[in-house]
């Protein structure tokens, strides 16, 4: 599987045949200068306009925003419900946790959420191989919650998102903290926005920290 970071909570996720899903696309109020994105299917976690701004992505891609299971292609995708803050929505509303299943690979992607996620959902997600968590505070879960979350669902590579980079321009928290609570992985910088990740590569107990697209 090939990974692409755009910045914000927007990866682009594409399988060893080519088909490809674009998580959250943000608009440039962020900060995150992107247009004419192509992916196959996208998905959005909530209707917030850091996330769910379509008219960066070109063509006609399949759209997926609510809670179930489907697939994209030849890829399984599931949307767990959750919340966007830690009041059950009272403050920001609800959120989708996506999973998908690539290439024999289990990734997570958490977009806004606001809490731990409930026994329940860990169970039935299972052990992750990638997650993709934000760690900014303020609007979402910090470093701290993120660490705990990928350590109860045993992902492999924790990959961060939805913090402070010298493009965005809310508020939150950078990477800091992030490595300060993450003391049990190994830390990876890696100075591209593209990862080519697969069983054999993939490693155990991984902080990997991409660029965005710039």
């Amino acid at each position: 599987m090939q990974l692409t970071w755009y910045g914000h909570s927007c990866f682009l996720l594409t399988s060893e045949s080519g088909y490809s899903i674009l998580t959250d696309p943000c608009d440039q109020d962020t900060g995150y200068e992107l247009h004419d994105l192509t992916c196959d299917t996208v998905t959005i976690s909530h209707e917030h306009h850091d996330h769910n701004c379509l008219a960066i992505v070109a063509g006609k891609p399949d759209i997926l925003r609510a809670p179930g299971e489907y697939r994209a292609g030849e890829i399984p995708v599931t949307g767990f419900s959750s919340y966007h803050d830690d009041a059950k929505g009272a403050h920001r509303g609800e959120n989708i946790v996506f999973l998908y299943q690539i290439d024999d690979l289990k990734v997570l992607h958490l977009g806004d959420l606001g809490h731990m996620l409930s026994d329940e959902v860990i169970q039935k997600i299972g052990d992750v191989d990638i997650l993709l968590a934000p760690i900014g505070g303020v609007f979402t879960i910090n470093a701290k919650t993120a660490a705990e979350l990928a350590d109860r669902l045993n992902a492999k590579v924790l990959i961060p998102m939805h913090y402070k980079t010298p493009a965005l321009h809310f508020n939150i928290e950078g990477l800091e903290p992030l490595i300060a609570a993450n003391a049990n992985r190994r830390v990876h910088h890696l100075n591209a926005n593209t990862a080519s990740l697969t069983h054999e590569t993939l490693g155990d107990r991984r902080l990997l920290i991409l660029d965005y697209k710039r």
